[in-house]
């Protein structure tokens, strides 16, 4: 693994710890954003993640905690409260009847798609007003290779192994 210079390990210091204050303040304002539904960041996230085509069956548990990379312990309180609030539902899944499958019910679409949705345009419009369409896309493009990277070194556990190269 090539080593950073100290100039490198500046910016990479300041660089995470802008991603990790950013992160901070989405779910600070992001939650304020939706309060009036009863959401926070990490609901919103949920139902977002519930809202996708692909996920129009449900997702099991495991499925939503890795897509939301969140560890399953965390995701249970979470879904616990929805469900609780009435925008989830937590059924049985098909031939392993340990396996819970979680889904959004009428009033947890009806929260999303119709309260939530027009907040979070107006939010997202808010914190990227000074953005170009070009901006958006190189920032969605390296935040993705960070994610790549963080994720394999996630697969590798011990974080012993060299990266990849993303350039591709």
């Amino acid at each position: 693994m090539k080593r950073m210079s100290e100039a490198q390990f500046d910016m990479a210091n300041r660089l995470f710890f802008k991603l990790y204050q950013c992160a901070n303040m989405l779910h600070k304002t992001g939650s304020r954003a939706v309060e009036t539904e009863g959401l926070t960041t990490q609901q919103w996230a949920v139902l977002g993640a519930l809202s996708r085509e692909s996920a129009g069956a449900g997702l099991s548990i495991g499925e939503l905690a890795r897509y939301l990379m969140v560890s399953r312990q965390n995701l249970s309180g979470l879904i616990g409260r929805m469900e609780r609030d009435g925008h989830l539902s937590v059924a049985p899944g098909g031939t392993d009847r340990r396996a819970r499958v979680v889904s959004m019910t009428a009033s947890g679409r009806h929260v999303w798609e119709v309260l939530a949705q027009p907040k979070i345009r107006a939010y997202y419009a808010q914190v990227l007003a000074d953005f170009s369409v070009n901006d958006l896309a190189h920032t969605l493009h390296y935040l993705l290779r960070i994610l790549q990277n963080m994720e394999h070194l996630d697969a590798n556990r011990s974080g012993a192994g060299a990266l990849p190269t993303l350039a591709s």
